[in-house]
């Protein structure tokens, strides 16, 4: 079955939670540089959402 968007085609409403979630996540993780291993961008990333995002953040 094909992705199907919510609304019609063009309509610019649709990546915006998303957009504004990733603006978010590279503004608070640019701190830390490239990271040494996979892990550990990992482990970042779950403390960012996990830790910040979910819980303090207001949705």
């Amino acid at each position: 079955m094909p992705f199907k968007a919510m609304s019609r085609k063009g309509d610019c409403w649709d990546n915006a939670p998303m957009e504004s979630f990733f603006g978010s996540l590279k503004t608070e993780l640019e701190e830390d540089g490239p990271f040494p291993t996979r892990q550990a961008a990992r482990s970042a990333l779950f403390a960012f959402i996990e830790g910040f995002y979910n819980r303090q953040r207001i949705h």
